[in-house]
């Protein structure tokens, strides 16, 4: 089930960038990577779950990654800024997914 999230986390950010490099939807080839990286980002999420996944803590790590990588690769090679601020922020969304997976882990 990890497989199809890390799956569905890559295709999203994949499917995020493109939607940047569409220019509104005027570029068809980013334009179709974007709607097949959504849609398969969907169909992996979907994957995870039916595998047993719970549906908390795929959402979680799968916004968490993919708002955490989308900010980072927009720092590192779009020349998008990250203030301390928002740093924090991102710190924050990852400590919350990594508090939903012990909080999981230690409920059973």
């Amino acid at each position: 089930m990890w497989f199809w999230l890390a799956g569905a986390i890559v295709s999203e950010i994949a499917a995020t960038l493109s939607l940047r490099a569409s220019a509104g939807f005027t570029r068809l080839v980013p334009s179709v990577i974007l709607v097949i990286g959504y849609g398969f980002a969907f169909f992996a999420l979907s994957q995870a779950l039916k595998l047993g996944m719970q549906v908390g803590v795929a959402y979680a790590v799968w916004s968490a990654v993919g708002v955490a990588a989308i900010a980072i690769i927009g720092a590192v090679f779009l020349k998008e800024s990250l203030s301390p601020l928002q740093i924090g922020g991102l710190v924050l969304i990852i400590a919350g997914v990594v508090a939903l997976e012990v909080g999981r882990a230690t409920s059973h």
